[in-house]
Parts: structure tokens; C-alpha cells; sequence
């Protein structure tokens, strides 16, 4: 793989909105559920729709770990990465990460009146 590569759900605005937002800063590529190709599809866990994944060379991340190694790998700089970087020195960290992405993941619709994308298969209609 060339570079790191975002899988989201394509059809929910405030997963496009983050999605966008990453790969401007970044140079991670983004492939929507919807664009999945059969050896990408062939590198998720069975269950990829889910939640979102980075493939790397190295891994692939699934849910909140994705989101956070995403973020880590974009300009969105300073304090923040110092933080995530502190906070991976506790042992709760990982549970609180992912319980934190499910809260949002369970509530894309409220969080998508603050900050939502038209989803890339709804522009096209």
C-alpha cells in the first residue's frame, strides 16, 4: 500500500465531514464502504461497516485506534499529539478511546447537525 488509507461510511455526512477533514491535512487517502475495492474489502475484519479502518503498511486499525492513528499521521499538530502520546502511558486508555468513538459513532446524526459533508453517493444523485 502506497500510503495510509482511511475506510469510512460514505453515506453519513458527519463521517465525510472527519473523513475530509483528515486528508486535507494529511496525505491519507480516503476509500468510502461504498468504493471498496475486493482487495481492500479482502484486508478488513469481517465486520469492517462497523466502524472506520486505516491500512497501513504495518496494520490495520479499526475504530477509535483508527481515528486516533489518522489523526496522528496529520498536520493537526501540537498540544494534541503531545497529549494522545501522554495519555497512552495509562492503562485506560484504550478502553476510554473506544468507548469515546462509539458515543460518537452511536450519535452521527446529532454530531452531523454540528458539522456534516454531503456523503459522496448523495452528491451524485
Amino acid at each position: 500500500m502506497e500510503r495510509p488509507t482511511l475506510v469510512y461510511d460514505d453515506d453519513c455526512g458527519f463521517c465525510t465531514w472527519w473523513a475530509d477533514h483528515l486528508s486535507e491535512r494529511s496525505s491519507i487517502r480516503l476509500v468510502g464502504f461504498s468504493d471498496l475495492t475486493p482487495e481492500l474489502r479482502a484486508e478488513l475484519p469481517e465486520s469492517y461497516e462497523d466502524c472506520s479502518h486505516l491500512l497501513t503498511e504495518e496494520d490495520v486499525y479499526s475504530c477509535g485506534v483508527s481515528i486516533e492513528q489518522a489523526f496522528l499521521r496529520s498536520d493537526i499538530d501540537g498540544p494534541a499529539r503531545e497529549f494522545v502520546q501522554f495519555l497512552r502511558h495509562f492503562e485506560e486508555y484504550d478502553r476510554l478511546r473506544e468507548h469515546g468513538y462509539q458515543l460518537v459513532a452511536n450519535n452521527r446524526d446529532l454530531f452531523g447537525k454540528i458539522v456534516s459533508k454531503t456523503p459522496p453517493a448523495r452528491r451524485e444523485s
